[in-house]
């Protein structure tokens, strides 16, 4: 497998940092649901947020470096059998997915940095706040947090059902590129 994008299939980094994007997002969407219920004296009461805030400092870097290949590489061409609502209609949901990964990071970052204190990730290394504190971001922030992160959800479940109705009814190879096929 080539590591770049060619014009009618995926490359072995595209391939890679799409699943680690997926793989990050349902486990982040999973610990952050299983998290808000824990009870004070839960050992994961501090573990689990750590943990989520830890991801979600590294998911960023990760979509950065994903945007930077993204503009750097060549965008397979859609297989000819796609009609045009079906190209505009990913087109359009991809755009979203990277607009809501983004917000959902960032609301998430301004929820644990409201009250001025710095994210550490895994112990290794701090990112501080950039807003100092600020009465009431850490509300605001959770409300888009819950609400960009389910409508991602959603998304990612409309994005899956596209690559599945490509496979199983239309029988074309969108899903096989994504797989490094």
């Amino acid at each position: 497998m080539q590591v770049f994008n060619s014009s009618d299939r995926y490359g072995l980094v595209s391939v890679i940092l799409h699943w680690l994007v997926a793989l990050a997002v349902f486990g982040l969407v999973a610990l952050g649901t299983w998290m808000v219920d824990l009870s004070y004296y839960d050992p994961w009461y501090r573990k689990g947020p750590d943990l989520h805030r830890s991801v979600g400092v590294l998911l960023f870097a990760v979509m950065l470096f994903r945007l930077l290949w993204r503009g750097v590489n060549t965008e397979p061409a859609a297989l000819p059998g796609h009609r045009r609502w079906e190209r505009t209609m990913a087109r359009t949901v991809h755009r979203c997915l990277y607009v809501l990964v983004f917000l959902v990071m960032i609301s998430g970052y301004l929820i644990s940095t409201a009250d001025d204190s710095s994210v550490v990730v895994f112990g290794l290394f701090s990112v501080p706040s950039v807003t100092g504190t600020v009465k009431g971001m850490e509300d605001v922030a959770g409300e888009v947090h819950f609400w960009a992160a389910w409508t991602l959800v959603t998304l990612v479940a409309l994005h899956a059902l596209g690559a599945l109705k490509h496979h199983l009814m239309d029988r074309d190879r969108t899903l096989l590129r994504m797989l490094g096929r």
